[in-house]
């Protein structure tokens, strides 16, 4: 008898930023309030969850991802009482909410490190980590190449070297001091009591630095999490931790544990190799990594996405493909960040309908639980002009006005303006337009998400990679008798693919959705006809 899928294992989540998706006070700048009252368009879509990267007090010199307090909210974004209230109305409507959590450093402004700096034999005195000299580590690379050559800075007042992995404004706590635990520990607690119903753990695989290693995966940092986890499942029963761990497939498996760490991990490797297959029409990088990637404990799922808020990470490829990716995704050296793009989902792909759809065909059936990214599913463009990672978080464009529905107030005060591209400007691109037009972007997701709904061997089934041409990506879905095949083409052109199905796939192909058709051969193989980067879910009955 197999167990019932947790909430999350079948789930759509939709990563949201608060301060660009809707304006309640005419202030320009997207809230909580805003985002509450846009809940039921959230619902309609086929929403489960909602991602909150985040809203806490910070002084957002990396999109909030430097946190000055760990309990507060920011004070243009809205109060603890409108994150209570965006709450119930989500639980109301049958979503959940998580949100960001980042256990591995702090704001330069959080008053734990402006005492630990002014005060070195006080009770934050090594709450972070603190060298005489930057000479350990060593073995630990630079993450933002681009603009750093070390992970250690030297602070003034203190008179000594801080350890940190990202930018010098984010230092990292230390856990070897067993009191940084329990802080972090206590505002878990917070926030699940207040009715989160999770956390994606931002840049867990840090959390522990040992010389002569590179400071990632560590042991110390999984007895860590298996120490939240504990906690959570203890006195918040149901609440999820979603890892974030940009790494190879082999060392985020860790992360789950036993079961006994975090019940999601993003699955970073399988993203860029679905961009990489469509631009070479090729499976084969597709099929490598998911050959590659190993069980999972039993109640855990990996989370899939095709843009984030992020750019587009090529951390997990190789040079040559990384070069490939630059070339053909990023021409102009603006579109690049880091090791990664930043641009969205409908420019990367020429703001082709077809290849859109396929890319989201791609990320509904293959396993784990999808994650949009808001504006995608309506087709937003992005904006490189804009610093570092803000091109892709300019404000949801909800209909053709001015302010493109964001706001009462003036576009020219919005903190990231509006997209001015005459292809993906609001007046080509928004919610209203779509919302009532059968033939549109915006309707054939919410179509896609609720046949997905009432498929769940979609969401949890069985996975089978089927082989076949090339540039044909076909695999199985199976659970509880119900059987389907997924057919992908990623040729700029028509393509017929047989297949050879497994064994208790018989019975008659029905389209369930998509543009192609299939038939049985009589030799018991199954034919789909595909366009031009046409896809086909196929049920044999």
């Amino acid at each position: 008898m197999t167990t019932a899928p947790d909430w999350f294992e079948s789930a759509v989540f939709y990563e949201v930023l608060v301060r660009s998706f809707s304006d309640s006070d005419g202030n320009g700048i997207g809230d909580l309030k805003g985002l509450t009252e846009k809940l039921d368009y959230l619902q309609w879509l086929g929403v489960d969850c909602l991602w909150l990267p985040p809203f806490y007090p910070s002084p957002l010199r990396d999109g909030g991802y430097d946190i000055s307090d760990y309990r507060g909210v920011q004070p243009e974004l809205g109060t603890l009482d409108d994150v209570r209230e965006l709450l119930d109305q989500a639980h109301a409507r049958g979503m959940r909410v998580v949100t960001d959590f980042v256990m591995n450093h702090t704001s330069d402004a959080h008053p734990w490190f402006q005492a630990s700096r002014s005060d070195p034999d006080g009770p934050y005195g090594d709450f972070y980590v603190w060298r005489d000299a930057p000479d350990a580590y060593l073995d630990a690379r630079v993450i933002f190449l681009d603009s750093l050559d070390s992970n250690w800075s030297y602070d003034e007042v203190r008179g000594q070297w801080f350890w940190h992995r990202f930018y010098p404004f984010q230092p990292d706590l230390n856990y070897d001091n067993p009191r940084v635990l329990a802080e972090v520990m206590d505002a878990v607690r917070f926030w699940l009591a207040l009715g989160v119903d999770g956390f994606r753990l931002d840049a867990v695989p840090y959390l522990i630095e040992r010389d002569g290693t590179n400071c990632e995966n560590l042991p110390g940092t999984h007895a860590i999490l298996k120490q939240v986890r504990a906690m959570v499942d203890a006195e918040f029963p149901g609440k999820i931790l979603l890892c974030e761990a940009n790494q190879w497939p082999h060392d985020v498996v860790e992360y789950f544990g036993d079961g006994d760490e975090c019940q999601m991990a993003f699955h970073f490797p399988v993203m860029p190799r679905l961009y990489l297959g469509l631009r070479r029409h090729d499976r084969h990088p597709i099929s490598q990594i998911l050959a590659d990637t190993p069980p999972i404990p039993p109640g855990c799922q990996w989370g899939t996405f095709l843009r984030n808020h992020d750019e587009l990470t090529l951390e997990m490829v190789t040079e040559e493909e990384r070069a490939y990716m630059w070339r053909e995704y990023a021409p102009d050296p603006r579109m690049k960040c880091n090791l990664g793009i930043r641009r969205r989902l409908a420019p990367l792909v020429d703001n082709d309908p077809r290849r859109i759809k396929l890319l989201h065909a791609l990320l509904l059936a293959l396993p784990g639980a999808p994650c949009l990214y808001y504006g995608d599913e309506i087709g937003m463009g992005d904006d490189i002009w804009l610093p570092d990672r803000d091109g892709v978080r300019t404000p949801m464009q909800w209909d053709a006005s001015a302010s493109a529905g964001f706001s009462t107030g003036d576009p020219a005060a919005f903190p990231y303006p509006l997209i001015a591209d005459a292809t993906f400007a609001p007046a080509r691109v928004n919610v209203a337009d779509q919302a009532g037009d059968p033939a549109s972007l915006l309707t054939w997701l919410h179509d896609t998400l609720a046949l997905r709904k009432r498929r769940p061997a979609l969401a949890t089934g069985a996975f089978l990679d089927l082989g076949g041409p090339d540039d044909v990506f076909s695999f199985a879905r199976h659970q509880d008798g119900v059987r389907i095949v997924a057919v992908n083409s990623l040729a700029a052109d028509a393509r017929t693919a047989d297949l050879d199905l497994p064994a208790g796939f018989a019975g008659e192909p029905r389209v369930l959705h998509g543009d192609g058709t299939a038939s049985r051969l009589a030799d018991g193989r199954l034919r789909a006809e595909l366009p031009a980067y046409g896809f086909a879910w196929v049920e044999l009955s």
